[in-house]
């Protein structure tokens, strides 16, 4: 008898477990949102093109060589020091141009911070249900309607007809309390728009009052650092149930935050909803030029810090300082959530000699910086800022076109980051 692999065991365990739990694989054929994440394994390279990302990718000795010496050769031609000092001035103009090209849609909306990061949502259970749609009130009808059309037609049921009529007329009775119920719904939501309307109004009278600040009378904030053309910001939005939850979100480009607040025309997705000024603040501001810049809450006062693809568009002389003033804003126990770009990601690959600034510090065409990370980087600077590890990994995936039958590595730096509580800095 054929053994079986320790890794299709593995798989037939973990599968299990998955349908135990109630939870759907990553690797399972569904309209529904995959979940959760990690869980698509390639253990047959012949079958690569099968899906558009696998996880969990182990590189080779070979593999890490040929990437380191691919690394020096597109960072063996530097920009020049003039060139350097432009890039490092004009950043701000760089990015307010990339957003003038791009608008909203160069970026794809992060739906996966829903799972990568549950610490957004820490009084709500995710829905593994969201790609099925709940029937609408005529729907509700149309399907009543076809079901006594089949009794009718039927000469079986001819016979009960006196039955199918109190049938009939209880399933239009329930279909009427259902409907009456969802407009009971739709009155209450209009209901809620209005008093957002309201407590906005207050908070606008707020800014008179000494002390005051956006947000001030909810119990839990989201501050999202560098929050571009709001790929964060809407799926948060979206989620967010707890009527004590309010997020911030900045960037150092003014046209990106007048993105964010919809003050830009464009098209935008349906599915995004508008700027939701009872619940949001967002407003400009420089991470780097902390001297002449203020946020609009105190120090102390955010539960969770997002900092997604940002810390590696900012200068390597200033991420330091830069992790050092966000630790300020947590409040005791709070968190940082930190995603970026890793070492030797396929985007490092890809660039050009004469590109290179220093070390692993780039400028793309557009005039934009990227800087590539190691996990001991990241440690170094986030516990040197006083925060204790939570989470440090190196994401590796293989990303898949399989139109074009090309399979691209990625890696990312996944980390999580918090701030010790009152009673941990007392016992030290």
């Amino acid at each position: 008898m054929k053994r079986k692999s320790p890794v299709w065991l593995a798989h037939t365990l973990s599968f299990a477990l998955l349908r135990k739990l109630g939870l759907q694989c990553r690797f399972q054929s569904s309209k529904r949102p995959t979940a959760p994440l990690g869980s698509r394994i390639l253990s047959d390279p012949n079958k690569v093109f099968e899906h558009n990302m696998w996880d969990h990718i182990q590189w080779t000795p070979e593999q890490e060589e040929l990437a380191r010496q691919k690394t020096e050769e597109n960072s063996s031609v530097r920009v020049s020091l003039e060139e350097q000092v432009k890039y490092k001035k004009d950043a701000t103009t760089y990015w307010d141009e990339f957003y003038k090209a791009h608008q909203n849609k160069f970026f794809k909306d992060r739906r996966w911070l829903l799972l990568e990061f549950p610490e957004l949502f820490p009084d709500k259970t995710l829905s593994w249900n969201e790609g099925v749609k709940e029937p609408t009130s005529n729907s509700i009808l149309s399907s009543h309607v076809s079901l006594q059309t089949q009794y009718s037609a039927s000469p079986e049921q001819a016979k009960l007809d006196g039955f199918n009529k109190t049938n009939a007329k209880q399933n239009i009775s329930e279909t009427v309390q259902k409907v009456n119920a969802l407009e009971r719904t739709k009155r209450t939501n209009n209901d809620k728009d209005l008093e957002h309307k309201k407590q906005e109004r207050n908070r606008t009278d707020g800014w008179k009052n000494p002390g005051y600040f956006p947000g001030i009378d909810f119990t839990f904030r989201i501050f999202e650092v560098g929050c571009g053309a709001g790929n964060s910001v809407y799926p948060i939005l979206n989620e967010i149930r707890n009527p004590s939850a309010f997020l911030y979100c900045c960037d150092f480009s003014a046209r990106a935050v007048e993105l964010v607040k919809g003050e830009i025309n464009c098209e935008t997705d349906e599915s995004h909803p508008s700027y939701n000024a009872s619940q949001c603040y967002a407003f400009v501001h420089d991470l780097c030029n902390e001297a002449d810049a203020t946020y609009p809450f105190p120090d102390g006062s955010i539960d969770v810090i997002l900092l997604v693809f940002v810390l590696s568009s900012i200068h390597p002389e200033r991420m330091q300082m830069v992790i050092n003033r966000l630790s300020k804003l947590l409040k005791p126990g709070g968190m940082i959530l930190f995603r970026d770009y890793g070492r030797y990601d396929m985007t490092q690959l890809r660039l050009k000699k004469g590109r290179c600034l220093f070390g692993n510090f780039y400028v793309r065409g557009d005039g934009t910086c990227v800087y590539f990370f190691t996990k001991e980087e990241i440690a170094n600077m986030f516990t040197s800022a006083g925060l204790k590890e939570v989470q440090n990994l190196m994401d590796r995936r293989l990303q898949v076109n399989r139109k074009k039958r090309i399979a691209m590595h990625r890696i990312w730096v996944q980390c999580k980051y918090q701030k010790p509580s009152v009673k941990c800095l007392n016992q030290d």
